[in-house]
């Protein structure tokens, strides 16, 4: 498991050790405690070195990697996760992994002009030539109660009178549980067909929709107001200066305004948002959820 620490790598992880799987973890954070209590070992990513790498991968039977960037920051860009992810599905292959289940994005595109659709697709492309056994899965927006969009979301209505939505709302996004993510990974890992299945839940909502319905849940009285795309970037900005993260980009802006995470497959994942969020409320929100902190630093 890639980032058996991280948000979906932890349930994925947390379903397998439920299983009786025997789990190891690559992490850029080999050092950070966790919740496994000593039961998932930690591995460097070690993508600069090839072989340390290959040799930590010894003995694997299937491999699931959740390893991606978020956004560009620092060292850490696009590119350089596409290139260390081809240096991990090179040395997956040369230990002998039997089977790779790849967790990639909803509609992606070599011809797409955003570098996370453009990447996931390259390396959907890479795996697929590799003559690994794989599963791709292609999720939407994931929610729980850890994840950033929504948790975010809803402590932006906790603590502010207004909501700012950039420009019409009116653009869809169809969210899946991070659970029903865990479980559709293990047994397309268990399966030894390849495989590309988009993950999705069963409602599609309008980002408007979607935000109204946080807010009542959690009773917030904060009016949405819609902004030009650009002044809701720059607002975004300042919200992010003052939590210390980036909290949306030009680019994931763009993606959900042409509506690349809605699937036009049935869906897979099972759990509706609208009545997860009736019944989780009360923990939506009550802190921020950094990306640069999880995954940054």
């Amino acid at each position: 498991m890639t980032g058996a620490f991280g948000y979906t790598g932890k349930y994925i992880t947390r379903q397998l050790l439920a299983q009786g799987n025997q789990v190891i973890t690559l992490t850029g954070h080999p050092e950070r405690p966790n919740e496994f209590n000593g039961r998932v070992q930690a591995f460097p990513f070690n993508f600069e070195k090839p072989d340390a790498l290959t040799s930590s991968l010894v003995g694997v039977e299937t491999l699931y990697n959740t390893y991606w960037v978020r956004f560009n920051h620092g060292e850490r860009t696009f590119a350089r996760a596409v290139a260390n992810t081809r240096v991990l599905i090179d040395c997956a292959k040369s230990a002998g992994v039997q089977r790779l289940v790849h967790v990639s994005i909803s509609n992606p595109s070599i011809d797409s002009p955003l570098p996370y659709f453009r990447g996931k697709a390259l390396l959907e492309e890479a795996i697929q030539q590799s003559g690994l056994s794989y599963a791709i899965l292609r999720p939407t927006v994931i929610f729980g109660r850890e994840d950033v969009l929504i948790n975010n979301i809803a402590y932006l209505l906790r603590r502010f009178p207004v909501f700012a939505v950039p420009g019409s709302g009116r653009y869809r996004l169809q969210p899946v549980f991070v659970e029903d993510m865990a479980w559709l990974a293990i047994q397309a890992g268990q399966g030894d067909k390849n495989l590309t299945l988009d993950v999705v839940g069963p409602e599609i909502f309008t980002f408007d929709e979607l935000v109204s319905l946080i807010a009542q849940a959690s009773g917030s009285r904060a009016r949405l107001i819609h902004l030009p795309p650009r002044l809701a970037l720059a607002l975004s900005r300042l919200v992010g200066l003052a939590v210390g993260d980036v909290v949306l980009t030009r680019d994931e802006l763009a993606g959900l305004s042409a509506g690349l995470l809605v699937s036009s497959r049935p869906p897979s994942g099972q759990t509706k948002f609208s009545e997860w969020v009736r019944e989780n409320w009360q923990n939506l929100g009550r802190e921020y959820a950094s990306e640069i902190a999880r995954h940054y630093q």
